[in-house]
């Protein structure tokens, strides 16, 4: 429908432009001053029409393209129909330590390392926010360190991000800046946002260009800080560092030609296994189903990890493959290589750009990977062992111990 009114609006306009034109050629020539004075009149007209013509074009696109920037991309195949429960396991490494005394969670550990105040943020800055204090700053720094020398290796290039995006953006990488139940935060008096994460500005880097084939694919290992509002996140399931405001991540994203996306998607679960598996950690990768995926997702592996304290285990990445969802939003395209043959001879072609396929993941989101070291690698003592990959990032530090009273 909205469709039908925008060609009706298109057509309108292109037929004022064309008897403004009329208009205009007739004023080149000899005119008497009463016809003359008839055709500015008419030239008037015609421009005031045509303005508001135009205005009303625009505000039936700026519509249209909302409502389509609602629909959700396509599913793989392969995805499994239904809700979160219908998800399926991909795989299964190691498994829950097993422990001879009391098992604490991270909130107890923090008070007895003294890692932590959420009281004085709560104050300061409201529910749902914290301090790190003393080691856990460390651990934060290490985490991040390790994981973009883990990924750089791979041959990612390294980014660091605006953390305040235009809201076109984030609509154009499929999330919703408006809203009762957004999770972003927006700035008053202006069309910029907080991001959720570096996904958003790392997909705009490219936006409205055409990329060349040889550069493809592109791929990025991003550092920034994630703003986000969990909107109805409440109870014991999301306490402490599990669900909060404001944190610290290391994402993933690749830009690349469509036929390559599932293959990148493979690549990016695999470095988010390799990264926990070296870390030591318990946790099970998901094809998370249908109901599960988001707006953006054509397929999404989850990664959970097991945390002994809160007794379960939770999301610490995820890995999506959007293929051309965002591209086509941010207008990011590819030239393919124009080199043909033409039977004896070798010629070039004019051969029509592509949209590329983007996907992310999560390589380290900090607060729940804390989580997850300080309650799998707790002792009796109340002390936390450090991994031995962080142990170079830690300064040399093996082991976080009580502090004296």
């Amino acid at each position: 429908m909205r469709d039908c009114q925008i060609s009706r609006r298109w057509q309108e306009v292109e037929r004022l432009r064309g008897e403004r034109n009329v208009v205009a050629n007739k004023m080149k020539g000899k005119l008497e001053r009463s016809e003359r004075q008839r055709l500015i009149e008419e030239g008037k007209n015609l421009k005031e029409g045509l303005a508001a013509l135009e205005e009303d074009l625009v505000e039936l696109t700026d519509k249209l393209q909302q409502e389509a920037q609602s629909i959700p991309n396509m599913t793989h195949p392969d995805v499994p129909i239904g809700g979160e429960d219908c998800s399926v396991l991909r795989r299964m490494v190691g498994s829950p330590r097993e422990f001879s005394f009391p098992v604490k969670d991270h909130l107890q550990l923090g008070k007895g390392l003294d890692l932590f105040d959420f009281d004085a943020a709560a104050e300061v800055s409201g529910s749902k926010f914290y301090y790190l204090k003393n080691e856990a700053v460390m651990l934060e720094m290490a985490l991040i360190n390790w994981t973009l020398s883990e990924v750089t290796k791979r041959g990612y290039t390294p980014l660091t991000t605006p953390e305040i995006v235009r809201s076109s953006v984030i609509e154009k990488c499929g999330f919703q800046p408006r809203g009762a139940n957004t999770q972003v935060y927006s700035i008053e008096g202006s069309d910029q946002c907080l991001i959720g994460t570096a996904e958003i500005p790392v997909g705009g880097i490219h936006m409205d260009s055409i990329l060349a084939s040889s550069t493809l694919p592109l791929k990025y290992v991003a550092y920034s800080h994630c703003f986000r509002t969990e909107a109805g996140a409440a109870g014991t399931a999301t306490r402490g560092l599990y669900r909060v405001h404001q944190f610290s991540k290391v994402e993933m994203f690749i830009l690349c030609r469509p036929e390559d996306s599932d293959t990148y998607h493979e690549e990016l679960i695999g470095i988010e296994e390799d990264l926990f598996s070296s870390l030591g950690l318990h946790f099970r990768t998901l094809d998370m189903a249908s109901g599960d995926l988001g707006a953006p997702a054509y397929r999404k592996f989850d990664v959970e990890a097991w945390m002994p304290g809160l007794e379960r285990y939770g999301e610490i990445s995820s890995a999506s493959n959007c293929t051309d969802y965002q591209s086509r939003r941010l207008g990011i395209r590819f030239r393919p290589s124009s080199e043909i043959s033409t039977g004896p001879k070798k010629g070039k072609t004019n051969i029509p750009t592509q949209f590329v396929h983007t996907l992310n993941a999560t390589a380290c989101a900090v607060p729940r990977m804390v989580i997850c070291l300080l309650e799998n690698f707790q002792k009796e003592d109340g002390s936390v062992i450090i991994p031995e990959p962080l142990i170079p990032f830690m300064g040399g530090l093996d082991l976080i111990r009580p502090k004296s009273k």
